[in-house]
Parts: C-alpha cells; sequence; structure tokens
C-alpha cells in the first residue's frame, strides 16, 4: 500500500495575512468566511483588504452558530452562497474552525484556517472537536488532510483575552504526555514513529516560554514567546496529532475532558483548561513522577488548575458523572498496561493529595 503524508502548513506572524494569495491562489476565486461573532469582527477589517488584493471574491460572510454541533454544520452546508464558494476561510477559536473545516469537508471544498485565539490545535489538526447543541461531546469529526494552510495573526491573537493562550498551552502539554505513554513499548508504523518523535521536548519549550507569553497576552503585546508558543500549540503538536494514528493521538487527558463537559459547570472552562489537569491524572497513572512534578509546578506558576475544586468538581458524585462518560471513550484502551476505573480514581486521589 501507498503512504500518504499530509502535514499542517502556516504562517505565523504580524503579516501573515499578506501570505494568502500564495496559497489560495492555485484554488479559485470565490470564497465563503465562516467564524465567531468576536472573531469576525477583529478579523475583518485585517483581512478582507488582503482578500481584496488577492481578486477573491466573498460569497458568504456567516455566523457559525455558537456551537461546533452539527445542527449548525448542516444548516451553514446547506446556504446556497457557501455551496457557491470555490473555498472555506474558517474563523475564530477551536468550534468556529472546527465548524469550518466539518462544512468543508462535507461540501468537498478545500479550508483555510484563520485562529484569532491560540487556545487549542484546531487550526492546523485534522481532528473537528464537536458537540451537541448543549454543549455536551459529540466526539471527534476526523478528516483526511489538515487545512491546505493556516493564518495566524499574531497581533490579533495577542489582543484577544489571555485566558485563551493560557488555555492553549493547557491543551499543548497533553501531546507529549499522552502520545508517549501511548506508544510506550509499541512497535510502531513510520508515521506514528515520527509522530511520537516530534513531540518530545514540546513541553519543556512551553515551560520555558509560557508563562512570559502570558504576560505578553495580558498587556496585548506581541512577543516572541507568544510566536514560540504558537509554534508549539499549532506546530508541533499538530504534526504529532495528524502523523500519528487514533490510538496514539490521545489519552486519559482528554477523556477527563469528555467526562466533565457532561457536567453544568463544564461549560464554565475551556479545553485546555480541563485537559491539563488530566494530564497530571496520566503522569500517575505512568508513574512519571519527576515529569509530573515539574509539569504541576509550571501549571501553578500559570495559575492552570491543579485540583478539582478548581474546575468545579466538588462532589463525589460530580466525580463519578465526569468519570461514567470518560469510561465511554476509547482513549485508555491503548497503553502500556491495562488501565481500569479503579486505577484511574486511585491516580486523581493521589494528584489532589498534591494539594494539601
Amino acid at each position: 500500500m501507498s503512504l500518504s503524508v499530509n502535514l499542517p502548513s502556516f504562517t505565523i506572524g504580524p503579516d501573515a495575512y499578506q501570505e494568502i494569495k500564495k496559497y489560495t491562489g492555485f484554488i479559485g476565486e470565490k470564497v465563503a468566511i465562516i467564524g465567531g461573532k468576536t472573531a469576525l469582527e477583529k478579523s475583518l477589517p485585517r483581512l478582507q483588504p488582503e482578500i481584496e488584493k488577492c481578486g477573491l471574491t466573498i460569497t458568504a460572510i456567516e455566523w457559525y452558530g455558537g456551537e461546533a454541533s452539527y445542527s449548525n454544520i448542516e444548516h451553514l452546508v446547506s446556504l446556497e452562497q457557501v455551496q457557491a464558494a470555490d473555498m472555506i476561510f474558517a474563523i475564530g477559536g477551536g468550534r468556529a474552525i472546527d465548524t469550518g473545516k466539518t462544512v468543508a469537508d462535507k461540501l468537498d471544498k478545500p479550508v483555510f484556517t484563520f485562529p484569532t485565539i491560540a487556545s487549542n490545535c484546531a487550526p492546523t489538526s485534522a481532528v473537528c472537536v464537536l458537540y451537541h447543541d448543549n454543549h455536551e461531546s459529540a466526539g471527534s469529526y476526523r478528516l483526511d488532510i489538515p487545512a491546505v494552510h493556516s493564518f495566524a495573526d499574531s497581533t490579533i491573537i495577542a489582543q484577544a483575552p489571555e485566558k485563551y493562550i493560557w488555555a492553549g498551552i493547557g491543551d499543548a502539554i497533553s501531546k507529549e504526555v499522552e502520545a508517549t505513554f501511548s506508544a510506550e513499548g509499541r512497535e510502531l508504523a513510520y508515521k506514528n514513529t515520527l509522530g511520537v518523535h516530534i513531540v518530545q521536548g514540546t513541553n519543556q519549550r512551553i515551560m520555558e516560554n509560557g508563562l512570559a507569553a502570558i504576560e505578553a497576552a495580558k498587556a496585548h503585546k506581541e512577543s516572541l514567546a507568544i510566536d514560540n508558543i504558537l509554534f508549539e500549540t499549532l506546530g508541533t503538536t499538530s504534526y504529532t496529532s495528524v502523523l500519528v494514528d487514533h490510538d496514539y493521538n490521545g489519552h486519559f487527558a482528554h477523556s477527563f475532558y469528555y467526562g466533565v463537559t457532561v457536567l453544568p459547570q463544564g461549560k464554565n472552562h475551556l479545553h485546555g483548561e480541563i485537559v491539563s489537569y488530566g494530564v497530571l491524572i496520566v503522569l500517575q497513572l505512568a508513574k512519571q513522577f519527576d515529569q509530573l512534578k515539574a509539569i504541576r509546578d509550571f501549571m501553578i506558576s500559570v495559575g492552570l488548575p491543579t485540583s478539582l475544586k478548581s474546575l468545579s468538581i466538588e462532589s463525589d458524585e460530580d466525580l463519578r458523572i465526569v468519570l461514567d462518560k470518560a469510561f465511554t471513550l476509547d482513549h485508555i484502551e491503548t497503553s502500556p498496561f491495562p488501565i481500569d476505573r479503579k486505577m484511574v480514581e486511585d491516580a486523581i486521589r493521589e494528584v489532589e493529595k498534591l494539594n494539601a
């Protein structure tokens, strides 16, 4: 069998939009824009002049609907002005971009992404995280290839609330931990080997730049530290995501996230915020105690959650609901050793003891 490798392609920097013609010129002349309300407001003044310079015609500018749900996706797919476009521009945060990516896939159109916040790797990932209209997780929708190109204007990203870079850091630290643990002791095929190896060292670089990036984001100033974090959140971790099989693309940190989405209070916490706590659970399961301490100390320094209470999980019943949902997923099936619910509950208790 032949092997295809499709890695993320991106431009990161204050002049990212000036590169649009280079990557869209061979696609066509008509573009439909799908995005979040705030994202469109912030990006269009910088984006539309560059679109005009490229000679592109905008057939539609559509709000994505407020949730990356199948109902919103089907609505957008049904619009004639979206169908008429040669390409889709997906603009905003993870949910808006995953909506745009899924719409493009269903219409068999190329998609370009324009992140306006840096809370996760959706702009460069081939995975779309979808939800029901009530915000409960609806699983994932996997694309054959990532977006044709992603344009990350770091000026716009720096102007966004710092919580998004903060959450992006929380999401990014999971990739090295989960991929490494899932692949431990296994003989890997070429793409999986490359995907697991390429992410090594990511967390060290994140820990070196994370606090400075958050401080720059608080001041809404462009910063090399922000760019360095974007290289990891939109670059390295996405390379791993598109290279490895589903089995190695996550572990219990993401199962834990999906579990929290079932709780009403789950909507008050960002994806990466929740995932970061799950990283501590995985490291406890792996008995990687030195790494657990280093990452936990870093999380404390930037204010990421290290306790269930900080995620509004304050009762045994809440935790039961979270774990009931988490164990419906298959993330932990690929592990160096069998993991059952009691082991996870014990790991959580040990992580919680560190807060005493």
